[in-house]
C-alpha cells in the first residue's frame, strides 16, 4: 500500500522555526516528484514548494520564499520542508504529495498533478 506521512507540525511562536518530514511507505521516492502544499479552511489549496526527482528543479512560492527549504533527506524515502522565520499567516495544514514521473527535472506546482497525498499536520503560528 502506497502511503505519505507527514510529521513535525505543531504550535509555534512567529519567528520560529519548524521541520516537517514526508516519509513514503510502499514506494520510493526516488522515482516521485515532490510537493508540499498548505491549505486553512474556506481558501483552496496552495503550493508551498516543490522539488523534482533529481532535486535540481525546486520551486517556492512567493510568500515563503528565502524562508522554507525544501529538500531530499538522506534518510531514505523522506522528503523535508525546513520552516523559518513563521509568520502567523503560515498556519494551515500542511499536507506532502507525490507522484510517478520519468522527468528527472519537472516540478510541479498545481495539486492536480499529484496523485497520492498525506494525511496534513497541523501548523500553528501564534504567541
Amino acid at each position: 500500500q502506497l502511503q505519505l506521512v507527514e510529521s513535525g507540525g505543531g504550535l509555534v511562536q512567529p519567528g520560529g522555526s519548524l521541520r516537517l518530514s514526508c516519509a513514503a511507505s510502499g514506494f520510493t521516492l526516488d522515482d516521485y516528484r515532490i510537493g508540499w502544499f498548505r491549505q486553512v479552511p474556506g481558501r483552496e489549496r496552495e503550493m508551498v514548494s516543490c522539488i523534482s526527482r533529481n532535486g535540481g528543479n525546486i520551486n517556492y512560492a512567493d510568500s515563503v520564499k528565502g524562508r522554507f527549504t525544501i529538500s531530499r533527506g538522506n534518510v531514505a524515502n523522506t522528503v523535508y520542508l525546513q520552516m523559518n522565520g513563521l509568520k502567523p499567516e503560515d498556519t494551515a495544514v500542511y499536507y506532502c504529495a507525490a507522484t510517478k514521473t520519468s522527468s528527472q527535472y519537472y516540478c510541479a506546482t498545481n495539486p492536480d498533478a499529484y496523485n497520492y497525498w498525506g494525511q496534513g499536520t497541523q501548523v500553528t503560528v501564534s504567541s
